[in-house]
């Protein structure tokens, strides 16, 4: 799975629920910091996906 973040509003809930997966850029957006999942970030990046006020959060098919 590949996370993709576009539309970010810098609300900050996806660091709160995967910050192993999800860090602030430097402009106050949500970045992903790693390019492969283990199951466990996986299961946190599907929380943050359902925490993201804007749907900013995607996952694509590798």
């Amino acid at each position: 799975m590949k996370i993709k973040v576009n539309g970010c509003i810098g609300c900050g809930a996806c660091t709160g629920v995967a910050p192993e997966v999800f860090e602030m850029d430097d402009n106050g957006l949500s970045t992903v910091k790693v390019e492969k999942l283990t199951p466990e970030q996986a299961e946190a990046v599907k929380d943050a996906i359902d925490v993201c006020p804007v749907g900013a959060i995607t996952e694509e098919a590798e």
